[in-house]
């Protein structure tokens, strides 16, 4: 008889979570505006709003914390970094930023400068910040993504992939010089945490050669999709995680990482490159934004913990413990008949928000309805990935309706139990089995100009 599952993993450690009243969280938040992001910490009692940086880190790089070297330049951790990502990625040249943005913010100030009106950034469905450094350069983010993934209810397993015939013909269109990259993010954030097959990642990589254009990943949770690649692609259940990491690598340019998420540390990214002139251009950019080009922004001691992180996160034990309990609150959701992006994804659940809430109107916020009904259950903070977070078009001014219109539950690495996640499944229920008497959403008061979710101010409608 085959053993249960376990987790790779004992607790050290615990932090108490206050529980709140319904009447509490009401009143919390309306005084927070309606954003999620405005809540205080201690007033969440289940905390999805993101996997990013929230993880719990392990003893060895707990020890790595104490082991930091903080020399200003040249610091042992900065060089116990670059082995690490030479030895895993097989990039030559890198630079530590202090997040993921930074690096974007580093590597497009390099490849387009501060305005690119002329510019094209295709890829599949970029995320926020991604499409946000692109957009307040004046260029476009194209989506390239397959048809499949705006179907919550396909069983495509690549749902990330990119198209090929849109691919091309954004190549055809645009002159090569105003192509600066073409972006893969894996997993898939805005698709549902989506995975790109290494079948994919190979045809766009020799389209790109055949363009003669640049193409990097948005390598933020790369070990997760590394994960569904032995799991779903044929002729990869035998190779460990590392090699199919290194495989993937080895079909791009470079790549950006917010290492908060498969780095497993509370903050940290950088940038990776093949190509030492890139590199060197890069260097100007990231001194004058983030710091020297040992330390980007980081300290030593994260550093260190980071190239611990990297490897942990290559680890198959570890992502099938963190990637089974993202996939026991899928299947118990669905098991409600929740309708959410199948199939589960690697980081998150994202609930179907059109399709849990049809009396809500589109201009009203649907997802962002469903994120306060859910925090007013439970106490439980999830993130709208839908008509908020697409923004306005830069030209008309108008709002975006994405095709999707999501709540994301995303999972932080380590930290909770399962019996939390079924403690998510209940009240979601809850206010599925009262979604007919949800009819109005929210209207905006105040916005930003751009990256407006993050600081937007609501009310009911």
């Amino acid at each position: 008889m085959p053993l249960p599952f376990a987790e790779p993993y004992k607790t050290k450690m615990v932090e108490p979570i206050r529980r709140t009243t319904r009447q509490e969280r009401e009143k919390l938040i309306a005084s927070a505006g309606y954003n999620l992001f405005n809540l205080k910490s201690e007033d969440v009692f289940i905390d999805l709003l993101t996997d990013s940086g929230t993880g719990a880190m392990s003893s060895a790089q707990w020890a790595e914390i104490m082991l930091g070297d903080e020399s200003y330049a040249g610091a042992s951790s900065y060089y116990k970094l670059k082995n690490t990502i030479e030895e895993l990625l097989g990039m030559p040249y890198f630079l530590p930023t202090h997040q993921g943005r930074a690096a974007e913010n580093v590597l497009f100030s390099a490849l387009m400068g501060m305005e690119a009106p002329d510019f094209v950034v295709p890829g599949n469905s970029h995320f926020d910040t991604t499409k946000g450094h692109i957009e307040f350069r004046k260029a476009k983010a194209l989506d390239c993504t397959i048809d499949e993934a705006f179907d919550t209810s396909s069983q495509h397993p690549f749902k990330g992939n990119l198209d090929l015939n849109k691919l091309e013909e954004v190549f055809k269109k645009h002159p090569k010089e105003n192509i600066p990259l073409c972006l893969i993010t894996v997993t898939c954030n805005s698709s549902g945490g989506q995975p790109v097959s290494l079948e994919n990642i190979r045809a766009v990589s020799a389209m790109c050669k055949k363009y003669g254009i640049r193409l990097f990943f948005d390598a933020a949770r790369f070990a997760e999709n590394a994960y569904f690649i032995k799991a779903r692609e044929p002729g990869y259940a035998d190779k460990s995680i590392k090699q199919i990491v290194r495989e993937m690598f080895d079909l791009v340019d470079g790549c950006t990482m917010s290492a908060k998420k498969d780095g497993i540390v509370n903050i940290g990214g950088f940038i990776a490159f093949r190509d030492k002139e890139l590199f060197e251009r890069s260097c100007t950019f990231n001194i004058v934004f983030e710091g020297y080009i040992t330390y980007g922004g980081m300290a030593g001691r994260d550093l260190g913990a980071l190239s611990v992180g990297l490897r942990e996160a290559t680890e198959f034990d570890y992502l099938e413990s963190r990637i089974r309990q993202v996939r026991l609150l899928g299947e118990k959701l669905m098991s409600c008949r929740i309708p959410i992006q199948e199939p589960v994804g690697g980081h998150a659940v994202f609930v179907d928000a059109k399709k849990f809430l049809p009396n809500v109107p589109k201009e009203q916020y649907v997802a962002q309805t469903l994120g306060v009904e859910l925090y007013k259950e439970g106490g439980i903070r999830g993130v709208e990935i839908g008509t908020l977070l697409a923004d306005r078009d830069p030209q008309t001014r108008e709002n975006r309706y994405p095709a999707l219109e999501l709540l994301r539950l995303a999972i932080p690495r380590r930290v909770y139990s399962d019996n939390q996640m079924l403690y998510v499944v209940e009240c979601l229920k809850n206010v599925y089995d009262r979604r007919d008497q949800i009819k109005k959403g929210y209207a905006i008061v105040h916005e930003a100009p751009i990256m407006r979710h993050f600081t937007v101010e609501l009310r009911p409608v």
